[in-house]
């Protein structure tokens, strides 16, 4: 039992877990800044700058998906000023246009392009592939000691680590000056903060994790972690650095309990095939916000205008 589970399932749930705080610690930011949409529209914006940096370089690396990735939410976000201010809308439908426009762009470029020689689809965009990251060469837990089998894991689970450690540790180094332009921006500005480009750096940031996600667990999830563990720890606590440390442990939870669930959930209720792991963690991830609403010590907050806790 133990060396299958080392096998087939200890690293989609590592992947997972990593892909999931790494999207909810900039997600904190983009709610407390009412700009969480920005999180949907990256997760979708990413798919053509994913489709272009394969079609121009005809490699699906690491860096060159995550340089396209970045070129189009830099895009994104740029016409999503630029409609803002040109045609005078608000924030939320300026978004809705571009995110949809240029995730709908994705598909048409990805539908008539040929990606038959790489894992690169529709539905692999929008689902990952997490069941498929299969740790070969894992024989038990010793495996974890063996510098031979280590050599095999999925290459997903080393990026993964790396960019989510990047996140935590710009999260640390940048701490002040998140927080203080995120809670008032005139007094970031008279303190000499530059707050357009925190602003702009926190979206680049979310856009790199994205990305990094996006191969393995696909948009559902990226979507499903920059808004559900941030919203839920929100509605626990008042405090930042709580509602911070909250969320990458609702991310982690999310993605252990969904993942346990696809794969044994259907057996334990009689069936036969396990579902979709991606679709089952979004799925955990909304129940907990959902009990966060109706039990959580600030639930007052759904659907108020509530003033921003103490940092």
């Amino acid at each position: 039992m133990g060396a299958e589970f080392v096998q087939l399932s200890l690293t989609p749930i590592l992947i997972g877990t990593l892909a999931s705080i790494a999207c909810a610690i900039p997600g904190n930011y983009l709610i407390l800044r009412r700009q969480a949409l920005i999180g949907d529209a990256i997760s979708h914006v990413v798919l053509p700058g994913i489709v272009v940096a394969f079609l121009v370089t005809g490699s699906v690396q690491s860096i060159p998906m995550m340089l396209g990735a970045c070129v189009a939410a830099s895009i994104a976000v740029v016409l999503i000023e630029a409609i803002k201010r040109l045609g005078r809308v608000e924030p939320g439908a300026a978004m809705g246009v571009v995110f949809t426009s240029l995730f709908a762009a994705g598909v048409l470029i990805l539908e008539q392009s040929d990606t038959s020689s790489v894992h690169l689809d529709v539905q692999h965009a929008l689902m990952g592939n997490l069941e498929s990251l299969i740790w070969f060469s894992a024989d038990g837990w010793a495996s974890l000691l063996d510098p031979v089998a280590l050599a095999d894991l999925p290459v997903e689970l080393p990026r993964m680590a790396v960019v989510c450690a990047i996140v935590v540790a710009l999260a640390v180094l940048f701490w002040r000056p998140l927080a203080i332009t995120t809670f008032d921006e005139g007094f970031a500005r008279t303190l000499g903060l530059p707050v357009n480009l925190v602003g702009f750096g926190l979206v680049v940031v979310a856009a790199v994790a994205a990305v990094a996600a996006f191969d393995a667990v696909g948009s559902i999830i990226v979507i499903a972690m920059f808004i559900c563990p941030p919203a839920t720890a929100r509605l626990m606590t008042n405090r930042l650095l709580h509602q911070v440390l909250l969320s990458a442990a609702f991310a982690a939870l999310a993605s252990v309990l969904g993942y346990v669930a696809a794969g044994y959930g259907p057996i334990w209720l009689g069936g036969t095939d396990a579902v979709s792991a991606a679709g089952m963690i979004a799925v955990v991830s909304g129940l907990l916000l959902g009990l966060a609403c109706l039990f959580g010590p600030h639930r007052h907050r759904v659907g108020a205008s509530a003033g921003v806790g103490a940092v």
